[in-house]
């Protein structure tokens, strides 16, 4: 038997192959689409997807047409090839909007793009997409059970574009590329006012800040003191008991009195 296996398993492994060839040369689109069926069934993707690819084709405008499609958009997600999957399961949605399908497909084009979201890192447009399909979905079909899971998904992309943000500006910040730093820090709490972050967001913003006033030319010095002023003001309103108020406070003297020493510009 030890030495029949590798017979036997050559001899299924030719059966499946020949299998699978008869179908693709054969000109009969039921048997073809029997033969894709079986392989999809057994998870086979990779085998029914050109089976499926032919019949796309040749049974458009055909009742089976849908069913086709649907097995061939599905077929690529399951292979994991989210690009290509995304844009087939968009496509069915369009194609065939009443289909019993149609919720699924729009479900799984909106997971494609939350399966291609890479690391916060990196390039985020595919993250604003998964996000915006999420909520298109939702908007589509408001009785969905899969609404919970939408709205998780949805905070977890969030989270990973509040992370980029955060960290970009952190980067500025740690290069002590402080006008890059502040400008980034604010867009920050305008897009995320509710961070975890905030207090060291607003904290960093008052140090930038702080940093560009005392190392400015003079000719922007003023300018830049009132502004870190006007961040020691937004630091101090949020978190007036925070354990920085003291150095927060050291700085804000600081400032004053450099704001004392500058000239008022003629008509202030």
């Amino acid at each position: 038997m030890r030495k029949l296996l590798p017979f036997l398993l050559s001899a299924i492994v030719l059966v499946a192959c020949s299998d699978f060839n008869r179908a693709l040369k054969s000109t009969d689109a039921a048997y073809k689409l029997q033969v894709a069926e079986e392989y999809y069934g057994k998870g086979s993707y990779d085998r029914a997807i050109p089976l499926l690819e032919e019949l796309v084709m040749v049974l458009r405008g055909r009742a089976e047409a849908e069913k086709v499609n649907y097995l061939y958009a599905k077929s690529h997600y399951l292979m994991k090839d989210y690009t290509l999957g995304g844009y087939y399961l968009g496509n069915f949605v369009r194609t065939f909007p009443t289909s019993q399908y149609a919720e699924e497909c729009a479900f799984l084009t909106a997971m494609c793009f939350y399966r291609n979201s890479p690391e916060y890192e990196l390039d985020q447009a595919d993250t604003r997409a998964a996000i915006d399909q999420l909520q298109l979905f939702m908007v589509r079909y408001p009785n969905t059970t899969k609404k919970d899971s939408c709205n998780l998904l949805i905070d977890a992309l969030r989270n990973k574009l509040e992370m980029k943000g955060w960290n970009s500006a952190y980067q500025y910040y740690h290069m002590r590329n402080y006008q890059a730093a502040s400008v980034s820090f604010k867009t920050f709490m305008r897009e995320w006012p509710n961070s975890k972050h905030r207090e060291d967001a607003l904290w960093l913003t008052l140090r930038s800040d702080h940093a560009m006033a005392l190392n400015s030319v003079e000719s922007k010095k003023r300018e830049r003191v009132i502004e870190a002023i006007r961040s020691f003001r937004n630091f101090a309103d949020a978190f007036p008991q925070s354990g920085l108020m003291p150095d927060a406070e050291k700085m804000h003297q600081e400032l004053n009195a450099i704001l004392e020493k500058t000239s008022t510009p003629q008509g202030q």
